[in-house]
């Protein structure tokens, strides 16, 4: 089975680890403390008929917390760009953030940005024609979610895994040497199992007279 580090960024109060929470627990919680460093989520899901291990790391929004969050970008081979709909200003710090994974993060990343808090319709301040149009422009996937709902955020999780699946079926992607794509502990030992027995193969095949 094949791990992937997904990250999920964006500016404090826009909803990440409620996005990670329901994802993970199927639950939503409405006091939630705000992160502070790190917070951690995983989940096995099925994409492509295949089962996939997401390791989650919600990272703190706060200005304070961004120069210890760095060495997490190291190794992400997803990312969730997550702004709050009923916030221009975290809106406009996606681009922020986009520049952040450039510098920190692998080439191969696949992003994926998210307009978060859709039950509050009423006080939307960034249209679904913006968010859409700002996906566009770095050709990246648009989703709107409500973690309260759970409105899309399945969909988010998988849509993002069956891109970076696809890369590495098609070798775009090399999970034996990329950083952020481990194989679990069984993938591992018949990994090992078929290098001994190709081994075995080729020593047999060189001790077989001609």
């Amino acid at each position: 089975m094949l791990c992937f580090k997904i990250i999920i960024v964006g500016d404090t109060n826009v909803g990440k680890s409620c996005l990670l929470l329901q994802f993970t627990d199927l639950r939503f919680k409405n006091t939630h403390d705000t992160t502070i460093g790190i917070g951690f989520g995983s989940r096995e899901i099925r994409v492509m008929d295949q089962n996939v291990n997401l390791h989650i790391w919600d990272t703190a929004g706060q200005e304070s917390f961004r120069s210890l969050t760095r060495s997490f970008y190291r190794g992400a081979i997803g990312g969730i760009l997550v702004f709050d709909v009923t916030s221009r200003q975290s809106f406009q710090g996606l681009v922020q953030w986009y520049e952040k994974i450039q510098s920190y993060a692998c080439d191969e990343i696949e992003l994926i940005i998210v307009g978060n808090k859709t039950d509050l319709e009423e006080q939307r301040q960034v249209s679904q024609k913006e968010g859409m149009q700002f996906a566009k422009q770095y050709n990246f996937e648009y989703f709107e979610t409500s973690a309260k709902t759970g409105l899309n955020v399945n969909q988010v999780f998988e849509n993002l895994s069956c891109k970076i699946l696809q890369k590495v079926n098609s070798g775009e992607i090399d999970p034996c040497k990329n950083y952020g794509i481990q194989l679990s502990k069984k993938a591992k030992l018949a990994k090992q199992e078929c290098k001994i027995q190709n081994t075995k193969q080729d020593k047999q095949k060189n001790n077989t007279c001609c």
